[in-house]
């Protein structure tokens, strides 16, 4: 939806139907395409964008009032998780469990609270150990940040949200000197042995990481859905249209 000559909405959800896609991703509440998703059945992922979670964390009237115009405004679509920021860093963190609070608690009032998911989504930055994945933890700089969200969703039942790429595990070294084949889900056989588990590429990996992080904060029974996933065609170290064909 950055993009520029794209088609309209409609035209858009006639493709996802056709090629059936159940589910689908709006990192902002763009009224023209929740208009064509209605009636639909394709689930959808909304977020609520980082630059409104001031005004959501502070203000349960704000709060109602963007469930209300957001929300309640298109009963006919599937919504199935709200995203209350997405990668959010630095002071901007202390926001995130305060709105989701709130938002959770706007969407109970309109009746929804059992229907809608409210959660948040993390960056790969927030992972400091990759593998192996039974090691998994997140970054100190992050778990002050993490625990409360964490906390909440235990709670509530909702899921933990991460954005996750193996092509930067790889690039950034994150990981060890891994092979560029257990990216790319290209590698013959287990290349991380741990414990009982082989981890044949890093995508199972990671999920699996971050499963470990969020038990090494004492919080259990979160489950993880990965919200991005990708790998580059240009641009940076095995970065190539080949290489994003074979991960995608």
């Amino acid at each position: 939806m950055s993009a520029n000559n794209l088609p309209p909405a409609s035209t858009v959800v006639s493709m996802l139907r056709d090629n059936g896609i159940t589910s689908v991703r709006l990192y902002a509440p763009d009224s023209a395409a929740l208009a064509a998703l209605g009636g639909t059945g394709i689930s959808v992922m909304v977020g609520v964008p980082n630059n409104v979670l001031a005004d959501l964390a502070t203000s349960a009237p704000a709060a109602a009032a963007w469930v209300r115009t957001n929300i309640q405004a298109h009963p006919a679509v599937s919504f199935q998780y709200l995203v209350v920021g997405n990668e959010v860093a630095g002071g901007d963190t202390r926001f995130v469990v305060p709105a989701m609070e709130n938002v959770q608690s706007a969407l109970a009032a309109a009746g929804l609270g059992g229907a809608i998911n409210v959660t948040t989504s993390i960056s790969q930055a927030t992972i400091a150990v990759h593998v192996p994945p039974s090691a998994g933890e997140f970054t100190n700089e992050s778990k002050p940040f993490l625990l409360p969200v964490l906390q909440f969703l235990e709670r509530t039942g909702a899921p933990l949200l991460a954005n996750l790429y193996p092509y930067f595990v790889y690039t950034y070294n994150a990981a060890g000197d891994l092979d560029l084949n257990f990216m790319l889900f290209t590698a013959p056989g287990t290349v991380v042995q741990d414990g009982e588990y082989g981890y044949q590429n890093m995508f199972d990996a990671s999920v699996d990481a971050v499963h470990a992080a969020v038990e090494r904060l004492g919080v259990s029974g979160v489950d993880v859905v990965v919200s991005e996933t990708g790998w580059p065609s240009a641009g940076g170290e095995a970065a190539s249209v080949e290489n994003a064909r074979t991960y995608n």
